[in-house]
Order: structure tokens, then sequence, then C-alpha cells
């Protein structure tokens, strides 16, 4: 029956795991070299600014630097397990996506000068979607898989229309063109590059088409260019930074 099946399916039931190659630890080696110099690079960033601007350096700093103990980790052989279809599976990148996508969420809020409140209430629908993906790519059942990544779709919806939308609106009332600039640059960076996760996810976890070398390049591209290019992207903006805290909303009605 289906216990049966689940159990043939199951990661304890191989004999071989198709596991990283030489171009993955390629990847690997990238990555992690991006991401250090970059935290390096912000911690400098941040200790040489003024305190209004340091809060936008500090997110970077974790951003970047939890990103590097996850690559290192993976280089070391360490966050990493069987899943089905006898594939090796670096739960390591889920662990720095659920600590780090919502510092970049909250860096978009500050630069935003949105409320906490809405911004706590994205980074709580993006720790779901985290938790979706990763409870999709280990789920043995293939229902439940599939189940588990439209739940993750669901939550990942709210995030972009918020990035896209709620937030910008929030700038805009600001009326300062540099920062809208700012924000514009880095909300559709952060927006058109996660757009690819699901899609890496699809053919890799999802359909298994992807190698494993294949999908960690892939994943450490767009890791690099959605923290490392994010990161630069405001630095470059430095001047922009200025008072940007969050603005109470006010309507007049005639």
């Amino acid at each position: 029956g289906a216990t049966a099946a689940a159990k043939a399916l199951a990661p304890t039931a191989c004999t071989t795991i198709e596991e990283i190659g030489s171009t993955g630890i390629g990847g690997l080696i990238l990555g992690f070299l991006a991401l250090t110099a970059t935290t390096i690079l912000m911690i400098a960033k941040a200790a040489n600014t003024d305190p209004e601007r340091r809060k936008y350096y500090f997110c970077n700093t974790f951003i970047c630097g939890i990103a590097t103990f996850a690559y290192f980790a993976m280089l070391s052989g360490q966050g990493w397990t069987a899943i089905s279809g006898c594939r090796q599976f670096f739960y390591a990148h889920y662990v720095d996506w659920l600590l780090t996508t919502p510092l970049i969420i909250l860096n978009l809020g500050l630069i935003a000068g949105q409320d906490f409140v809405t911004i706590a209430a994205v980074c709580g629908a993006d720790v779901l979607m985290i938790i979706s993906g990763y409870m999709a790519s280990v789920s043995v059942v293939t229902t439940v898989k599939w189940f588990w990544f439209l739940f993750g779709i669901g939550m990942f919806m709210p995030v972009v229309y918020s990035i896209a939308r709620t937030f910008r609106e929030t700038v805009i009332v600001r009326k300062d063109p540099e920062v809208l600039e700012l924000y514009g640059k880095v909300a559709w960076l952060t927006i058109i590059i996660w757009c690819f996760y699901p899609i890496v996810w699809l053919f890799s976890e999802g359909f298994a088409s992807f190698s494993v070398s294949f999908e960690t390049v892939a994943l450490m591209i767009m890791d690099v260019v959605a923290k490392c290019a994010f990161c630069f992207m405001i630095t470059s903006a430095h001047e922009s930074l200025g008072a940007s805290g969050p603005v109470s909303h006010s309507r007049e009605y005639v």
C-alpha cells in the first residue's frame, strides 16, 4: 500500500546517494569567498559610519555573515542529508535563508521607512515560506511534497506584494526621489532573484532534473546576487540613507 511505497522511496532505502561533484564544490568555494569578502567590507563600513546609517550595514553584515557560515558548513561536508530519490540535500541553505531573508526584508523596510508591525508581518510570511520549502524538500510522500510547495508559494505571494507595493507606497509618501530610486533598485533585484529559487527547486528537489552540482552552482549565483549585490547597491547609495525611520501615515478627508 501507500506505506510500503513510502518506505521504498525513503532515504533509508538508498544504497547509493547522488552527491555533489567537483563543479558544485567549486561553486561553494566561490560563494564562500564572495560572501566572506562582503561580510568583512560591511563590518568595516559599519565601523566607520554614523549611527543613523550603521543599522543598514549591521543588517548587511549578518545577511552575508550567516550565509558565509552556511557555505563553510557545506564545504566542510556538514549541513546535508539524503532525501527521497537518494539525493544529497543541503539543509544548511534553509538555515541560512530562514535567518537571512527576514534580515533582507528588514533592511528593505528600514530603507522604505516602513512601520515595524508591517515589517514583522512580512517576515512572518517569509519564515513560513522557508519552512514550507524545507518540508517539501524532505517529504517522502509525493502528494505531501507538492502540498508543502504550494503552501510555500502561497506565502511567497504576500511577501512579493509587500516588497513591490506596500513598502514602495511608504517610500512614495516620504517624497524623497533618491531613496525611491534606491528602494526601487534593491526591491526589484530581490523580487527577481527570489523568483528563481522556486524554479530551481522544481527541477532539483521537485522533479530531480538538475544534478546536485548544477543546483548548488545555481543557488550560489542567486545567493551572491541576492546578498552581495544587494549589500553593495545599498553601500553605493550611502548618502541617500539619511533619516528614514518608520513614518506615520496621515490622510486628509475632504
